[in-house]
C-alpha cells in the first residue's frame, strides 16, 4: 500500500511540475506577444485565461471552481488511504496533480485568490484550449472509468468478487 500511495504521489507531483512549468514558460514568453503555430498551423501555442470550468462554462463561478478543486484534492487524500491498486495510483495521482495545478491558477492567479483564472495554452482550433492540468484529469478520469470498468477497487479487489465468495460460502 505505501508503494501505491508513493507512486500517487510521484504523479501528482510530476503533473504539478510540469504544469506549473509550462504555464510560467508560456505567460513569460508569449502572453501579449505572439503565438506559436505548430504541425503546420494544426496547433497553436497561445496563453488564454480561463475563469469557468472546461469549455469556459460558466465564468462567474470561478469561487465555487476553486472550492471544487479544493473538495477533490481532500476526497483523493481520504482515498489514497485504502489504495491497492497501481492503475488507481496512477489515475488519482493524475486527477491529483491535475486538480491541484488548476487550483494553484485559481488561489495565486489575477484578479485574486480564489477567483484567478486558468491559464490555457494548447490549441488544436477544433476544440477549446487547455493545459497540461487539463490533460492530466481528462487521462486520469478515463483511466478511472477504465478501471471502474473492469471491476477494479481502489484498495485492488475485484468488484463482484466479495458478492461472489459470501454466496459460495
Amino acid at each position: 500500500m505505501r508503494r501505491r500511495t508513493a507512486l500517487l504521489a510521484l504523479v501528482a507531483v510530476l503533473v504539478l511540475a510540469l504544469d506549473v512549468a509550462t504555464k510560467v514558460l508560456v505567460v513569460a514568453e508569449l502572453e501579449g506577444r505572439r503565438t506559436l503555430e505548430l504541425l503546420g498551423g494544426q496547433l497553436l501555442i497561445r496563453v488564454s485565461r480561463n475563469p469557468g470550468a472546461a469549455f469556459s462554462f460558466a465564468e462567474s463561478a470561478t469561487v465555487l471552481f476553486t472550492v471544487i478543486a479544493v473538495t477533490v484534492v481532500v476526497v483523493i487524500l481520504r482515498v489514497s488511504r485504502r489504495l491497492g491498486s497501481t492503475g488507481w495510483a496512477v489515475s488519482l495521482g493524475l486527477l491529483l496533480g491535475g486538480a491541484s495545478g488548476n487550483l494553484v491558477d485559481r488561489l495565486l492567479r489575477s484578479p485574486g485568490p480564489g477567483r484567478g483564472a486558468v491559464v490555457d495554452f494548447i490549441d488544436f482550433q477544433v476544440w477549446p484550449s487547455f493545459n497540461v492540468a487539463d490533460s492530466a484529469i481528462v487521462t486520469g478520469g478515463v483511466l478511472a472509468v477504465l478501471l471502474s470498468v473492469r471491476g477494479i477497487e481502489v484498495d485492488g479487489s475485484r468488484a463482484g468478487r466479495a458478492a461472489a465468495d459470501e454466496h459460495d460460502a
